[in-house]
């Protein structure tokens, strides 16, 4: 079958197709901003689900005639570079009374073609503004998207399902005043803390879970980082990407990553290594966050932490935040924080350290710490002097403590502190 006709067919099949079959996220990206919207995060985390439910809502406003969708996973949209305007030329033959200026392009995993960008800037600077797409992190990342459509997109991070979408996915009421509700939602948030939240695995036993989420290691591993930035020592690779995951929620060292694989007989160069932790980022294997400080540079070269994407790929990967769920609840504080779009760091001083301070417009407007159980005396010194000297350092007078299942409010040294459940806290 010719190309074009196998594109017709495509596209014809979709119009005729019912709605796709997916649960709404909390994102919802904008229709209307004259600028490509480009969806990006890790691998699996449900960026073609935003994308299909965006497809639905839309087909409450238009025809659905108006939609051109393309999914170039397809095995069948097999196109060269200088065959992508065969997509609108095939739609133009099937719907020739369109104005293809008011239709919606919505391109799924687009990378898949080699020079689509250029393709794209031509379609939206020549054809219609309203364009849609999604990308593996191999070959699409958020930095390369801004240099390759030079300010024509807005780009939406997508994360895996945050604890609020857990128990939507999951069909768990949220009444915070039902006992029922409230035991359904504390069961889910312990299997949430252990068992992550990749989509894909919210329906899975266990085994299999863990199977799925050690090939989407793999993936990430061969695929998005040794392929792609072309790393023929897989070996330090492998154990560098194990020590980044087995350190979440602490500060990372470079230095003494370099010194173990030294000591194993692994020759690499430090410089490599922080390429790596670079390459890590940009596939959001984990993510870093930067301690609080006045100076740019110092913020941009100083101390980090670093979080997993997902709390379930640890356990997986047999670093284990089960063992240490006060971890798993850090974690997941700092997901929620991003996924919020905070600007976030860490407060650390000689004689003490809070876990999270919020910045809005260039000032630290709160200050986080996360704790599983404030019952020992010791634990709850440490927690509650951290916040307090955040607090006075950025003259602060309220604060929040994340906790397991603890709920107090109290008041010291003038500053009121706020105790609140996680599973509270996100909703």
């Amino acid at each position: 079958m010719k190309k074009k006709e196998q594109l017709k067919q495509i596209i014809r099949d979709f119009h005729l197709s019912t709605d796709f079959d997916v649960k709404p996220r909390t994102l919802q990206p904008p229709f209307y901003t004259k600028k490509i919207i480009t969806l990006i995060g890790v691998r699996r985390c449900g960026k073609s689900s935003i994308l299909y439910h965006m497809i639905n809502e839309l087909c409450k406003r238009v025809d659905k005639t108006k939609i051109l969708f393309l999914n170039f996973e397809d095995e069948r949209l097999e196109l060269n570079s200088d065959e992508l305007d065969l997509i609108l030329q095939s739609y133009m033959e099937l719907y020739p009374e369109q104005n293809l200026s008011e239709c919606y392009l919505f391109f799924d995993e687009i990378q898949n073609v080699a020079n689509w960008e250029k393709f794209i800037r031509r379609v939206y600077d020549t054809v219609t503004k309203n364009i849609f797409i999604t990308g593996s992190n191999s070959k699409l990342l958020s930095s390369e998207i801004a240099t390759s459509l030079r300010g024509r997109t807005l780009s939406f991070e997508v994360f895996p399902l945050s604890f609020k979408e857990y128990l939507s996915f999951k069909n768990i009421e949220v009444d915070l005043y039902s006992s029922r509700s409230l035991a359904h939602i504390k069961n889910a948030q312990g299997a949430f803390l252990k068992n992550g939240s990749f989509p894909e695995t919210l329906f899975l036993d266990e085994i299999y879970a863990t199977q799925t989420l050690q090939e989407y290691f793999n993936v990430l591993l061969y695929k998005d980082l040794a392929q792609r930035y072309n790393i023929t020592n897989t070996v330090a690779l492998k154990f560098f990407l194990k020590r980044v995951i087995a350190t979440a929620t602490k500060q990372i060292s470079i230095n003494k990553i370099y010194n173990e694989l030294k000591s194993s007989g692994i020759k690499i160069g430090k410089n490599t290594l922080y390429d790596f932790l670079d390459y890590v980022q940009n596939i959001y294997l984990a993510l870093t966050l930067q301690k609080y400080d006045t100076s740019l540079v110092n913020k941009e070269l100083g101390e980090k932490k670093i979080y997993s994407i997902d709390i379930g790929l640890n356990n997986a990967m047999e670093f284990r935040f089960s063992d240490n769920i006060g971890k798993a609840l850090e974690n997941a504080v700092f997901l929620e924080l991003k996924r919020n779009n905070n600007e976030i760091y860490y407060y650390k001083s000689a004689k003490s350290e809070c876990d999270f301070v919020i910045s809005t417009k260039g000032k630290i407007t709160h200050a986080l710490q996360v704790t599983y159980d404030m019952s020992d005396v010791d634990t709850k010194e440490r927690e509650i002097k951290g916040l307090l000297e955040a607090c006075q350092n950025f003259d602060l007078r309220v604060a929040t403590i994340v906790t397991y299942d603890s709920e107090d409010e109290f008041e010291i040294e003038g500053i009121k502190i706020n105790l609140i459940p996680f599973y509270k806290w996100v909703n």
